[in-house]
């Protein structure tokens, strides 16, 4: 069973998306803010990162940052309702950028694409 991290500030939103990914079979853990994303890499290992943008504490572009230059190697998908931090080189990193829908079908493609060709789904 891969192991996710979901990060979002939006309680609801983050329970619904972790009930979702739940229900597709994958391990779940939540965070709901930068900081607390990676405080949670730093102690636990996951096989994919859900990461929302706009969040307190701590953005998710300076989360990505601080992820990435802990383990290169960590799949993440950026999750946001903003299209317009495409343009910011920062995210390019990511394995794949997600606009927020009410339908999570691209959100699951996704992360079953990314972790099938690491060998984890």
């Amino acid at each position: 069973m891969s192991r996710i991290l979901l990060v979002e500030d939006e309680k609801n939103q983050r329970e619904l998306y972790a009930a979702e990914l739940r229900d597709d079979g994958y391990e779940v853990e939540e965070a709901s803010d930068g900081k607390m994303a990676v405080e949670k890499v730093k102690s636990n290992k996951y096989d994919l990162v859900v990461l929302d943008i706009r969040m307190p504490e701590m953005d998710g572009i300076e989360a990505l940052g601080k992820i990435l230059s802990r383990d290169k190697k960590i799949p993440i998908v950026i999750h946001t309702a903003y299209s317009n931090y495409k343009s910011n080189f920062m995210t390019w990193t990511a394995d794949a950028y997600v606009t927020k829908s009410s339908n999570l079908d691209e959100l699951k493609t996704k992360i079953a694409e990314i972790l099938a060709a690491r060998g984890q789904a």
